[in-house]
């Protein structure tokens, strides 16, 4: 604008400007005349301007251009691009023409018209038949058995169904991975500025994420994550505690949903069947929830019913870890099927979905370990469950998380204390549930092959009896005989080192593959298990921590991992965790090994021969003392022998175990089950072994408490002898009495003289072993008349000479 003006000012004639300065003085008319023409002229000189400046600046972006397209090749790029727009490059105009080519056409030259119609009615009638059957597929539903194949064309008629499900999976996790990601950043941060921030922190909060993703992603990943929290082994115990929470942290659905689903099952509105339900569920399962209630016939029990919709999304889920397992499989090129491990997911998730079938596996459960007082299984109303229902006999029990709870002196829910004879009995009776927890599952393992399939804390209870109860029998695992013997001889050699036997245990159990190097297996066992430490002969070491060794060889080795194996594991670590809550010096083996010595000890069998036999002899029968007392000792630790013995012979042990513990008890066990009806594997044994070996184990040092024993029990009927000869008045206990009949029957049995001659014979060749045994014979002769001649004059002394009295007599004199 400033130039326009200076524009005009510059175009205006000096005449103008020197009349404006001599007639200073014009009328307002005249000076309006004078405006119109004043105004046209700066125009014309304005637009003059105008254009110069667009003429400056189109030949300044000219030249800008042509810097740029220089600069850039524009000309060349737009080239390439004609060519290849045109194709140019394809053309060859050196290259010869080519014939003239047309469609090619079909040609039946020996057909006639008819044969051409009646195969072109066969095509339509293959094209109809095809197009029939797509819509037989699109119409067929969900199959109600798990079968790999119907769930694939299932949802081959529904990919928008599985891609929508893809989509939500893979947005879960990668928002998970960012917030983990986010949150390692911000605790780096936080570690920058305190040395002392702690690395299990990090590991908790991404099990939190890793919880909270499994409870959005539904039922499916809430089984995967629970299954994962007692694997503490495999995922760490941070990330183990924090999923653990899965089994308590999981929404109910509404209740008159679940009412809706009961009416429709049992076919009867809910007043008629049931006196009383309560308001909320009492828990929340993955896939049901439990509602407290009364029959009208006023039973208590429990009412469980599955989540609705819930078959559509468990199998939607199985198939896609099934497609993600066969990609992996592609990539890493794997020789074995990874899908199967799917399938078998897929197998028992599905079977959990049927409540008719949980009822028959919880029926068959309580049936076979009816035999066993303190194992407690609710019992099933069967004409109240169907497919989602199922009705139960209500357990009233504390469960091990708030023993644990209590045991720790965490607040009550009114934010009382509890006090410390409180916290000293939950400690005692969660102790108690994990010893008859581990016991349970040694017996589903050893004696019945029926297996719980689920035992984590939130399906174990603590009556007020004192039993163990177990809930939700979806899945149950059978073993065959075989396999519950290979499982017992590895237990047996893990605890006596021999890891050749254990490789061959694991064969047997279909654990290695065949074709795998069993030497090279053997020496990772050794190299890996070598370093745990025994105390007392059993190892001292937590049992997570071997499993998670034996899993690392399993690993390098591809082991096959059957359902029993990993459910049986699975059992003794979640059993495991659970007890160090109460006590920091449980050791599973310590109290898993009582039991395995009672069976190989008591049952009479060719298989269980075989590893007893394995243990306690050489390859060239030798006897091996020390492994029999530690069978012995270890039995008589936990009263398992003690209380058999006792039950078959009618006889109490009071006097073993008041008298010494540990090891000194062996020989009173010993005396009172060789002669005893479950003797007779202990028998046998002794009539097996060689006889030099099973002497020069008699007089080896390890066999000196078992002698010191023996030589009380010679004096305990030296002393009965005596007194009798003598005469002697003789105020014995009843049950010392019992025991010293019993010993003298014991030495008159003719089987333990059979084996006693037996290996007398046999030592007779080895003078010196004999002239040892005649010494350690002679000393114990020596010792035991020596304790009976003891006794006999205490008992002498205290029967005659403490009636006399030596006291002093006091007079009194009086005046």
């Amino acid at each position: 604008m400033a130039m326009a003006v200076t524009a005009a000012a510059a175009a205006l004639p000096m005449s103008a400007v020197r009349g404006r300065s001599s007639r200073p003085f014009r009328t307002a008319a005249a000076a309006n005349k004078l405006e119109p023409a004043r105004a046209v002229g700066n125009f014309s000189h304005f637009k003059d301007t105008i254009r110069k400046d667009f003429d400056f600046l189109g030949k300044g972006i000219k030249r800008g251009v042509q810097w740029a397209s220089v600069t850039f090749r524009v000309p060349q790029a737009a080239r390439a691009v004609e060519d290849l727009l045109w194709l140019r490059a394809l053309e060859r105009p050196d290259k010869p023409s080519v014939e003239p080519a047309s469609w090619p056409q079909p040609s039946y030259p020996e057909l006639s018209g008819l044969d051409l119609l009646m195969a072109d009615l066969r095509a339509l009638e293959a094209y109809i038949y095809y197009f029939y059957y797509l819509s037989r597929v699109w119409s067929k539903p969900l199959p109600e058995i798990y079968d790999p194949q119907d769930i694939a064309d299932y949802f081959s008629c529904r990919p928008h169904v599985v891609a929508l499900r893809l989509f939500e999976v893979v947005s879960s996790f990668a928002s998970a991975a960012i917030r983990i990601r986010t949150a390692g950043i911000t605790k780096f941060i936080v570690s920058r500025a305190n040395k002392e921030a702690s690395g299990n922190i990090s590991q908790y909060d991404f099990g939190l994420v890793l919880k909270e993703t499994m409870l959005n992603l539904g039922p499916t990943f809430i089984k995967v994550g629970q299954s994962l929290s007692t694997r503490p082994d495999i995922i760490g115990t941070e990330i183990s505690k924090a999923l653990s929470e899965l089994h308590d942290q999981i929404p109910p659905f509404p209740r008159n949903v679940a009412m809706r689903i009961i009416e429709e099952e049992l076919g009867s509105p809910v007043e008629l069947i049931f006196s009383y339900l309560s308001d909320e569920p009492v828990a929340a399962a993955s896939f049901g929830q439990v509602y407290r209630g009364k029959t009208v016939d006023g039973f208590n029990v429990a009412v469980k019913v599955q989540r609705p919709n819930l078959r559509h999304v468990v199998v939607r889920d199985i198939y896609i870890l099934r497609l993600g397992l066969g990609i992996v499989q592609k990539i890493a090129k794997r020789k074995s099927d990874l899908r199967l491990y799917a399938d078998e997911l897929g197998k028992g998730l599905v079977g959990e979905l049927d409540y008719t079938l949980e009822a028959s596996n919880a029926s068959e459960f309580l049936e076979v370990h009816s035999s066993f007082p303190f194992i407690h299984v609710p019992k099933v109303f069967s004409h109240l469950t169907r497919k989602r229902v199922l009705t139960m006999e209500w357990m009233a029990g504390e469960s091990p998380t708030d023993l644990i709870s209590i045991s720790n002196g965490e607040s009550t829910y009114d934010g009382a204390s509890y006090s410390e004879k409180q916290k000293l009995e939950a400690r005692g009776r969660l102790l108690d549930l994990v010893n008859k927890g581990v016991e349970a599952s040694l017996i589903q393992l050893l004696e019945t092959g029926l297996l719980h399939a689920d035992p984590h804390a939130g399906n174990l209870r603590y009556t007020p009896s004192g039993q163990l109860g177990f809930l939700d029998f979806g899945l149950l695992c059978r073993m065959e005989k075989r396999h519950q013997f290979a499982m017992l001889a590895s237990i047996v050699h893990i605890v006596n080192g021999d890891w050749g036997s254990l490789v061959q245990a694991l064969t047997e159990m279909d654990v290695v593959r065949p074709g795998t190097n069993l030497t090279r297996v053997t020496l990772d066992l050794e190299y890996t298990l070598g370093e745990v430490e025994l105390q007392d002969g059993i190892p001292d070491v937590k049992f997570s921590r071997v499993l998670g060794k034996i899993w690392s060889v399993a690993l390098k080795y591809h082991f096959r991992m059957p359902p029993y194996y990993t459910l049986l594991l699975r059992s003794l670590a979640s059993l495991e965790g659970l007890a160090l809550s109460g006590d920091q010096n449980f050791r599973t083996f310590e109290a898993t090994y009582p039991f395995v010595v009672r069976k190989l000890l008591t049952e009479n069998t060719v298989e269980t021969r075989r590893i007893l036999y394995s243990v306690v002899f050489t390859k060239k029968k030798e006897f091996r003392w020390d492994r029999l007392s530690l069978f012995l000792r270890v039995g008589t630790a936990r009263k398992t022998l003690q209380g058999l013995v006792a039950s078959n012979t009618g006889a109490s042990l009071d006097l073993a175990t008041k008298r010494s513990t540990g090891v000194v008890d062996m020989a009173n066990l010993v005396m009172r089950l060789l002669p005893s009806k479950e003797g007779v594997v202990l028998r046998r044994l002794l009539m097996t072994a060689d006889g030099t070996s099973l002497v020069g184990a008699m007089v080896s040092k390890e066999a000196v408490f078992f002698r010191q024993q023996l030589s009380g029990i010679i004096a305990d009927i030296l002393y009965k002898w005596m007194s009798d000869v003598l005469g002697l008045r003789i105020m014995t206990p009843a049950h010392q009495e019992a025991a010293v009949n019993e010993y003298l029957t014991i030495f008159r049995d003719r089987r333990l003289r059979v084996i006693a001659s037996k290996a007398f014979r046999a030592a007779q060749g080895e003078p010196l072993l004999m002239l040892r045994l005649f010494w350690v014979s002679f000393v114990m002769g020596l010792t035991a008349s020596a304790m009976a001649c003891h006794r006999i004059i205490v008992n002498f002394s205290e029967t005659y000479i403490g009636e006399m009295t030596f006291a002093r007599k006091r007079f009194a004199i009086t005046t």
